[in-house]
């Protein structure tokens, strides 16, 4: 009898939601707010404010390490990591006062990657890099991994067939699809 009881007591309950979600009066609905309750500790496990950054420059022993840092702290604990592995990866830097496109050294480069975050402009133009303007957020359409790759392997002058042609492009020059002109402004999927 008990279970006849939580059964005809299940379907009252889905019945009367039905019944109230249901209206054919779009102008007169009523608001539903549903407090969302999400008790619980949580840790951060992972960290990637620009892309690659953490794939190429932390070992793979400092991962753990540097996904729970906050960034504030993380150019003090991982700038002589990466640079060292910059070094030891890009001839570019071969040379003591070697410079990137930017003209940054391998310390200061480092130091500017070793804090992962993605930067945004509020008052100018927002890109990864096209040039002129230099990590002031990311457009969509940004070439953010060929401009890294110029970053670290490029050499001075930033071109892609420059000091190592070969490892300064990526070359993926555009999406598969066109980017939308409204939101939500990804490609549509295949």
């Amino acid at each position: 009898m008990k279970l006849k009881t939580k059964i005809y007591s299940a379907i009252l309950v889905l019945t009367t939601f039905v019944f109230v979600g249901c209206s054919d009066n779009d102008g007169d609905s009523i608001p539903v707010i549903i407090e969302k309750d999400f008790p619980g500790t949580y840790v951060q496990v992972d960290q990637m404010g620009r892309p690659a950054v953490n794939t190429v420059f932390v070992s793979g022993a400092s991962k753990d390490a540097f996904n729970t840092t906050t960034p504030s702290n993380q150019g003090a604990m991982f700038q002589s990591m990466f640079e060292a592995n910059l070094t030891g990866l890009s001839p570019a830097y071969a040379n003591p006062g070697d410079k990137n496109a930017l003209g940054l050294d391998a310390a200061t480069f480092t130091g500017l990657l070793a804090t992962d975050v993605l930067n945004v402009s509020l008052d100018g133009k927002t890109t990864f890099f096209d040039g002129t303007n230099v990590l002031t957020g990311r457009a969509l359409a940004d070439d953010v991994i060929t401009v890294e790759l110029i970053l670290i392997f490029g050499g001075e002058d930033g071109l892609t067939n420059s000091e190592n042609p070969t490892l300064s492009n990526d070359n993926v020059d555009a999406n598969d699809k066109e980017f939308l002109t409204s939101f939500p402004y990804l490609a549509s999927p295949w």
